[in-house]
């Protein structure tokens, strides 16, 4: 008969699944994004994709400008240092952050997600 290993004491990492891809000086992540939202939040993940939302709507870059404020907030980076490269209009965007190692966003996002800060 089959047995299942115990638990462990230490909590999952919750953004074990998400895809952060390592860049030259820094890292790149995909976001979903539903503008129009009641509040500004990291909400959880979409399949490997970080999902936000912000209460910003879609119009004249204003959702955008609103989810690089949150990704920087999030991984304690200035705004500068977040930049979107692809998906300007489209829910799925991903942006690249300059200055973080892959270790060092999946720990500040996995600490954003647990506490549901920013």
């Amino acid at each position: 008969m089959a047995t299942r290993s115990k638990a462990t004491n230490s909590p999952r990492n919750p953004a074990e699944s998400l895809r952060i891809d390592a860049t030259q000086g820094g890292v790149a992540i995909t976001v979903k994004v539903v503008p129009g939202a009641s509040r500004t939040a990291i909400v959880g993940l979409w399949g490997d994709a970080l999902r936000l939302s912000v209460a910003a709507p879609p119009e004249a870059g204003k959702a955008n400008a609103a989810v690089r404020k949150l990704i920087a907030a999030a991984l304690n980076v200035k705004r500068g240092a977040v930049e979107l490269v692809a998906g300007e209009t489209r829910p799925l965007k991903r942006f690249t952050i300059r200055g973080l190692d892959v270790d060092e966003a999946r720990a500040s996002i996995a600490h954003a997600l647990r506490s549901r800060r920013v």
